[in-house]
């Protein structure tokens, strides 16, 4: 059996090797940091620990593929519960809507909060969503867009035309929706790929089905980074090599292909394929020249984000998970964004999980704000910083969260974000607009030399925990399919 190197011990890396380890392979992966996650980190700031990542976990299937490849029940190895509500969501004008997963509960919350006639309607909606997913998954999000075959989907592209998948987001939800506040609720997940509601395509509502209907899920011990942990453990059963602290410095390669990695410290690692899962831009340095990407030369990438994680004496009381509080200038706010500039009033993701006696103290608890801003393409941090801070502070003093400037807190912003390894200060990779989705996606560009392969957010299926799993599976897929 050929060895395989995986460079980054994030989802998509640890992804990967647990397939290939699974088939026999034998695996090594090298890690630059201290522990695996990659983006789905953790930190601490005084007696508080924090995930530094995705805060939202949808299709918990996927996550069980990878355990089950080895033969191991997801359940057995990192216990999940599902929220209810996923989401709670405040508007500006003091309404609440409850998001829930089961037809019958979301339906009769819109119906209580938006009235029958729109209850109605979300129903339709709702179908819609159904079928986009169906015509969607199979066809360009679990498949191999590095493969001729997957450019020949006309039938399937004509089903997305016919069901509105190429208009407007925005647009397709206003065929079926009229509230505002429903509207917002199920196009809101656009920024999850870089975009507004109005420049994203309907496709995208794909994202709105598996958080409003598929459901949202939170590991009931450990947090976000107990996903990595438990699949590095589960890599380690299967006798795959973990090295952390060990820099990649370059994938070495001769007229065959790629024959090995060379560490920063000098060690080489001989292999016949690589697998690199680490930011695709950052990792240009470490490729051989023949494997430049025109489709790279001009990145778009997402912008980025201002996180203030914060320490709590005390939970709060009735607080769901996830609470998100929009702002008032829905449009301005996203024209703000993409021109570069802090958004006027922006809409906040306020996250909230219950104690587990493994983030805080006893009796303490944990909570976090993300603000969508600028990546440092587009901004001066220096100068936004503390500006952006202190309004954050104080937004949060007013909708109820009481004074947290004195809080144990860690703030993470497009500068602290590069200092990670995130290409333009965001953790949000490129933009999914149509020349950078699908088969336009940076991934196709591992063709070019035998035995590299690409996996992570910068790979289709794009980004989010469980199109970076389905990347990490992909690439070994191909993998096992050319030593075969």
């Amino acid at each position: 059996m050929s060895s395989v190197v995986v460079v980054g011990a994030g989802l998509g890396g640890l992804s990967a090797a647990i397939h290939l380890a699974a088939a026999g392979r034998e695996v090594t992966v090298v890690e630059a940091l201290d522990e695996p996650g990659g983006c789905c980190g953790t930190a601490r700031a005084g007696a508080y620990r924090f995930d530094t990542g995705p805060s939202v976990l949808t299709m918990p299937d996927v996550l069980a593929e990878v355990f089950g490849a080895a033969g191991q029940e997801l359940r057995d190895w990192l216990p999940l519960r599902r929220l209810d509500p996923s989401y709670r969501m405040v508007f500006d004008d003091g309404s609440r809507l409850d998001v829930r997963a089961e037809r019958e509960a979301m339906t009769a919350e819109v119906r209580a909060v938006c009235g029958p006639a729109e209850a109605a309607r979300y129903e339709r909606y709702r179908s819609l969503l159904d079928e986009l997913f169906r015509v969607e998954w199979p066809a360009f999000i679990d498949t191999d867009m590095t493969r001729l075959r997957a450019l020949a989907r006309p039938a399937a592209l004509l089903r997305l035309a016919r069901l509105g998948g190429f208009r407007r987001l925005d647009r397709l939800a206003a065929r079926y929706l009229t509230d505002p506040r429903l509207i917002k609720a199920h196009t809101f997940q656009s920024l999850y790929v870089g975009l507004s509601p109005q420049r994203a395509l309907g496709i995208y509502a794909v994202i709105a089905h598996m958080d409003t209907v598929g459901g949202v899920y939170f590991p009931r011990h450990g947090g976000m980074h107990a996903i990595p942990a438990a699949m590095a453990a589960l890599l380690e059963k299967l006798g795959a090599n973990l090295r952390y602290g060990t820099p990649a410095e370059r994938v070495e390669t001769d007229g065959d292909g790629v024959t090995g990695v060379l560490l920063r410290d000098g060690e080489r690692l001989a292999a016949r394929h690589v697998v690199v899962a680490c930011d695709r831009l950052a990792a240009r340095r470490l490729l051989p020249a023949r494997a430049g990407d025109w489709r790279l030369r001009r990145p778009r990438h997402s912008p980025s984000c201002l996180v203030m994680h914060v320490g709590l004496d005390r939970p709060p009381t009735g607080q769901a998970h996830h609470t998100l509080h929009f702002g008032r200038d829905w449009s301005e706010t996203f024209t703000a964004l993409e021109a570069g500039r802090p958004q006027p009033d922006p809409s906040l993701l306020v996250t909230c999980p219950e104690p587990d006696g493994e983030a805080a103290p006893a009796g303490h608890a944990t909570l976090s704000v993300l603000e969508p801003a600028p990546n440092l393409r587009h901004a001066d941090w220096d100068r936004l910083r503390p500006r952006l801070e202190s309004r954050l502070l104080d937004r949060m003093a007013r909708l109820g969260y009481g004074d947290l400037s004195g809080a144990p807190r860690l703030v993470l912003d497009p500068p602290a974000w590069a200092a990670r390894g995130h290409t333009a200060g965001t953790p949000f990779a490129l933009d999914h607009r149509f020349t950078q989705t699908a088969w336009l996606r940076p991934s196709a560009v591992a063709r070019r030399v035998p035995g590299l392969h690409f996996a992570g957010m910068y790979t289709a299926p794009g980004v989010g925990v469980p199109p970076v799993l389905i990347s990490g599976r992909l690439a070994a897929e191909r993998i096992l399919e050319e030593t075969r």
